[in-house]
């Protein structure tokens, strides 16, 4: 499987000490499936961080699966499970990893669950009704790498400029 990975600088080599802690599975290495997301996160953060946005390419091994990594699969459209573990990664009041994942594949949160987190914490909706509230709105898809381990089976392919 090809997987992207949009930045501002080229990666030689991935450093997991790197990541921001509270992102949506938590602090690890994260790429999408779909090209053109990850070109929109590389001029993002080159716009935030400067430099130039880079496009990388890697293939992800599919012996992963065979391989005994602890891997979490949320379906593609929100669901209640996904929506509170995004909310409890992205909560700094939780000072270490809420998971123990190796790999984790699910919806990338986008401003609109942004909302929505918001709106459960001013006891606006329930869980349920939020994750309900998103399950007609398309979530860009990411997969999330949280160790060495689950690295060894991501391959980088190439890098491009945009």
């Amino acid at each position: 499987m090809i997987l992207y990975h949009g930045s501002n600088t080229d990666i030689a080599t991935i450093d997991l000490t790197k990541g921001f802690q509270y992102k949506d599975f938590g602090k690890g290495f994260y790429l999408t499936p779909n090209k053109e997301t990850a070109v929109r996160m590389a001029k993002k953060k080159a716009r935030l961080f400067g430099d130039s946005p880079v496009l990388i390419t890697y293939e992800l091994d599919d012996a992963i699966m065979q391989s005994g990594l602890n891997i979490k699969i949320f379906p593609e459209q929100a669901c209640v499970e996904w929506f509170l573990f995004v909310d409890a990664n992205r909560d700094r009041k939780n000072k270490k990893p809420i998971h123990d994942y190796d790999v984790v594949v699910g919806p990338i949160a986008d401003d609109g669950v942004v909302l929505q987190i918001t709106n459960y914490h001013e006891g606006i909706y329930s869980p349920e009704q939020a994750a309900k509230l998103l399950q007609d709105k398309y979530l860009d898809q990411q997969y999330y790498f949280g160790t060495q381990k689950a690295l060894t089976f991501l391959h980088k392919v190439k890098t491009e400029s945009l």
